[in-house]
């Protein structure tokens, strides 16, 4: 039986992240029972599961409630100093007095840590569709633990370490309310508007659009969220003003503030503008940079069918360990593989902690590309991308190789100061990602690939003037992949209706999918102006623009962080990955054809895996991704820095 689409994401990266694929190897807690922390990251991963699909929000709630959590654990600690309590951060400040010595310190702790976890959750989530459940099993968390619920004093002079951790909470949600979030209106936008009218992929084509370089709203009979939830009309941008939240390390420095006629946006590390149709200096020049890039996307998507007989390694022997990345937009066609798929990964000969090569895993390309594409998405019930993170930052917590040493030196730590200092840092890498992320996506307002491919079909073809349907804006031809429509093709028509129209081999679309326990939509020659991306029909793609790719600068990002906090770019053994098993894993069509197991050297290659799901599901083209992976290794680095100056108690 396939795995139930509103539990998916759940089942794949709660339970297989958690699944140690080194031979005979079992992931379990490699120390005692979970830390209080622990229970309370899981607490509010399930809320995110049971919120609206929001990654710049839960960026944010990951990031406010583990800082929480720190600050109740630091304020009886040392040398580690509080981000927030007893400090000013962005203008608010968050008053402190003494807190009285604990007899025992790390039963205060623990009791502070979940009264300012439990506030937070249970306010920040209160409007949740799952409230409810969310409410329930925060509230027998406490009980579990022993905690009086209705103790909401904020007194802590006497050592009361309840009182501490309400006040501690208190501050926060204070704080969120000034911090450039619009939380006090659930988030809403201030000043964005889109210029291009919806698109409607459900009937042919794209023939609104106005700007064929700006994002458009999708609409659809039915619209269902990246968390499952049922939505009204076509959803709006997603936050496109967030560059303005109160980030956690990101620094004046980094921002420049871009003016529109509409509002000025804060965008810090701004990669530059993304490639145009109108490229004025691609006179004369064959290639021009906008149009290869959505090309690629369309010419991928032909990858996505395991009879093809194209088999690939996807073995750490030859996936991952990408040495440099491109930084400008004309050498992107050098480092990925337009007919073929993938980028320029070199692999390794050797597995570092073993000293045994790799064993390869040849399986069909079509199986790879599609499981990427479901694995790494924000499908029903996710803890979307910065969640995700935390998952896998779990995992890697509980494998019995791994040793709980800060930056890989000295002691072993106590799991709750592991988990309370990495959940710190990664929920301020996360939310710096969102900030950064975000800003670039408002003010840049980038179209996405389905509205790309199909106004670009809508207009013809711009590779030969002598040829039937030639427009300057129109698609490339590629042979054998993007090509006319000609008289006595099956896609001609009655009467050659479509003759001249622009075809596309590629995945059909979820019409051709009844049954998804038993129907795969496959591969074939289709029009053009009926392209859709590899996605859920009640979704086509995330209710935001494109450039630059989040998944790519969640994703580098973290696994930066990952390696620094753990002193090893290295998973725990020199390998890690998930199991997919033959025709359960993949949701909205039958497959994969085979058993093949996901694999990662390296938390760097796990993050290339992430970013490369993401064009291959119709998502993003590369002019999204590598921005987004460059921005991330900025990140990463800078978030750690300034959560260790709190743990050394420089700040």
């Amino acid at each position: 039986m396939k795995y139930n689409s509103n539990n998916y994401i759940r089942t794949t990266l709660v339970v297989a992240l958690a699944s140690c694929l080194l031979a005979s190897c079992v992931w379990r807690t490699n120390d005692t029972a979970p830390s209080v922390a622990r229970k309370w990251n899981e607490v509010l991963l399930d809320a995110i599961r049971n919120d609206y699909a929001r990654p710049t929000v839960h960026a944010r709630n990951l990031f406010h409630i583990s800082a929480a959590m720190y600050d109740a654990w630091a304020s009886v600690s040392s040398p580690e100093e509080p981000f927030l309590f007893g400090k000013t951060v962005a203008s608010y400040t968050c008053a402190a007095n003494p807190v009285p010595t604990p007899s025992n310190l790390t039963a205060f702790q623990e009791e502070a840590i979940s009264f300012a976890a439990y506030r937070i959750i249970r306010h920040r989530f209160s409007g949740s569709p799952g409230a409810v459940g969310i409410a329930t099993a925060a509230d027998n968390l406490m009980i579990a633990l022993g905690y009086n619920l209705a103790d909401e004093s904020i007194d802590y002079s006497q050592g009361s370490a309840a009182a501490l951790g309400n006040y501690i909470a208190s501050c926060y949600l204070a704080f969120g309310l000034q911090d450039g979030s619009n939380e006090i209106n659930d988030y809403a936008n201030l000043f964005y508007e889109p210029v291009n009218p919806n698109i409607e992929p459900e009937n042919p084509g794209n023939p609104g659009i106005i700007d064929l370089n700006r994002w458009q709203a999708i609409a659809l009979t039915l619209f269902i969220d990246q968390a499952g939830n049922p939505i009204t009309g076509a959803p709006e941008f997603l936050s496109p003003e967030w560059g303005s939240v109160v980030p956690f390390a990101l620094t004046d420095a980094d921002k420049t503030i871009l003016s529109t006629p509409d509002g000025d946006y804060s965008v810090y590390y701004d990669p530059g503008q993304p490639p145009q149709i109108e490229d004025p200096t691609a006179a004369g020049k064959e290639f021009n940079e906008y149009k290869w890039n959505f090309a690629l996307v369309a010419v991928w998507s032909s990858h996505l069918d395991q009879n093809d007989g194209v088999m690939i390694d996807i073995s750490p022997a030859s996936i991952g360990n990408v040495q440099t990345l491109p930084t400008s937009f004309e050498d992107y066609d050098a480092f990925y593989n337009l007919l073929q798929g993938g980028d320029g990964a070199t692999g390794y000969s050797r597995n570092p902690k073993t000293g045994l090569p790799y064993k390869q895993q040849f399986v069909p390309r079509g199986d790879y590309g599609r499981v990427l594409a479901e694995f790494w998405a924000d499908g029903p019930d996710s803890e979307t991308p910065p969640g995700h993170w935390f998952v896998l930052l779990n995992s890697v917590n509980d494998h019995p190789a791994f040793r709980k040493r800060w930056q890989g030196n000295g002691e072993i730590l106590p799991n709750l100061e592991w988990d309370i200092k990495s959940y710190f840092a990664m929920g301020g890498t996360m939310h710096d990602a969102a900030v950064a992320a975000w800003g670039i996506k408002g003010y840049y307002d980038y179209i996405r690939p389905v509205s790309a491919i199909r106004a670009m079909a809508d207009r013809g073809q711009s590779s030969d003037d002598t040829l039937a349907s030639y427009h300057v804006d129109g698609i490339p031809l590629i042979e054998n992949h993007i090509e006319l429509v000609t008289a006595g093709d099956s896609l001609a028509g009655t009467d050659n209706v479509n003759v001249g129209k622009i075809k596309i081999l590629s995945w059909k679309g979820p019409a051709y999918v009844i049954d998804p326990d038993l129907d795969q939509a496959g591969v074939d020659w289709i029009l053009a102006e009926n392209w859709w991306p590899y996605q859920r029909p009640t979704f086509v793609t995330p209710p935001f623009a494109g450039y630059i790719s989040g998944h790519s600068t969640y994703s580098r990002a973290a696994a930066l962080l990952m390696g620094a906090m753990t002193g090893d770019e290295y998973f725990p053994g020199g390998k890690s990955g998930f199991e997919v098993n033959k025709n359960e894993f993949l949701v909205f069509e039958e497959g994969p054809s085979v058993d093949m197991t996901l694999e990662w050297a390296t938390y760097i290659d796990a993050s290339d895996q992430c970013s490369l799901s993401r064009i291959w599901g119709g998502i993003h083209p590369p002019a999204d991704d590598i921005p987004g992976r460059l921005i991330g290794e900025k990140i990463g680095p800078a978030a750690f820095a300034l959560a260790n100056s709190y743990f050394e108690g420089s700040n």
